[in-house]
């Protein structure tokens, strides 16, 4: 009789493996996320593993820009919304006024690159003063020798996010001292591999975006070191900006809908993007120390028991 007992319980087990299996691929429904460029690269990452695992959910990624997501999120379009900066007052207020309620979760570290032509030898280190020096519009030094009179007297063709960036916001305030505070003569994407190419195939070029992006192109560019306040030249890297030595470095989030959490495709999802911390170095951002993921996970954890 012991077979016998062995093989009921072999069975209970195959059926319980059935029934688990059976719950993934009846795991369905529609999610929609959107926003910033920068975070886009994670957020397609996690949605590609998801979907291997969740095939019958759709699962869509946009790219709006951080302040475009969430004009979208407060009137609500969308799920998640992907931010290269925190939340405005005024776009909280707009969420709180459509009744949206919401969890921001960080997902990660990202430091900006400042980036130039492989040509360029003059101007491979900068300070946050000269940088304010070409982007700030009552200073806007037209050519390279306006920030110094050795460079080349050759104008500087500038590339950067759109005003819509959470990257332009936080670039703005940290460089020129307040958001949206910028010259108007440069040509704007919220498309990074739109300026990728533009910063590539321009020796006089200089550009600004996230981390990970340089990183995929660093054979194609010369990222800058960085001189802040009373700080040594320093350049972007996952350490850096870990150690918040490299004067560029900012925090990643994600905003979920803490409405669409009672759905269980949502629920998934946003557990599945946190314990997916792997995906951030694989995207070439900076992952969040144990600890900071471990406050995270309580935070979601937290907001989906509210909703239940």
């Amino acid at each position: 009789m012991k077979w016998l007992k062995c093989a009921s319980a072999l069975l209970v087990i195959g059926l319980t493996a059935l029934a688990v299996q059976g719950q993934d691929v009846k795991l369905k429904g529609e999610i929609k996320a959107d926003g910033s460029s920068t975070v886009y690269l994670i957020t397609e990452a996690a949605a590609t593993q998801f979907k291997k695992l969740h095939p019958a959910v759709n699962l869509t990624v946009g790219i709006s820009g951080t302040g475009g997501g969430f004009k979208k999120f407060a009137a609500g379009e969308t799920d998640v919304s992907n931010a290269s900066r925190a939340i405005k007052p005024a776009e909280a207020e707009a969420c709180k006024k459509n009744g949206i309620a919401y969890t921001e979760l960080q997902i990660a570290w990202d430091g900006l690159a400042v980036v130039i032509n492989k040509e360029n030898t003059w101007a491979t280190k900068l300070s946050l003063e000269q940088l304010k020096k070409i982007w700030h519009p009552d200073t806007a030094a037209k050519r390279w020798s306006d920030v110094d009179p050795s460079w080349p007297s050759e104008t500087i063709v500038l590339y950067g996010p759109g005003a819509d960036s959470g990257t332009f916001d936080y670039f703005t305030e940290a460089v020129n001292g307040k958001e949206k505070v910028t010259r108007s003569d440069f040509k704007d994407s919220e498309d990074d591999n739109v300026l990728v190419t533009g910063v590539e195939r321009n020796k006089y070029a200089l550009g600004y975006f996230g981390l990970a992006y340089y990183e995929a192109h660093k054979d194609k560019l010369t990222a800058c070191a960085l001189k802040g306040k009373g700080s040594d030249y320093v350049t972007a890297s996952k350490e850096t900006v870990l150690g918040r030595s490299y004067p560029l470095s900012r925090p990643l989030y994600i905003y979920v809908k803490n409405s669409s959490l009672a759905r269980p495709e949502v629920e998934e999802f946003a557990r599945f993007y946190l314990r997916r911390g792997d995906l951030v170095s694989q995207v070439k951002y900076v992952p969040m120390s144990p600890l900071q993921q471990t406050k995270e996970r309580k935070k979601l954890e937290e907001s989906i028991k509210s909703v239940k």
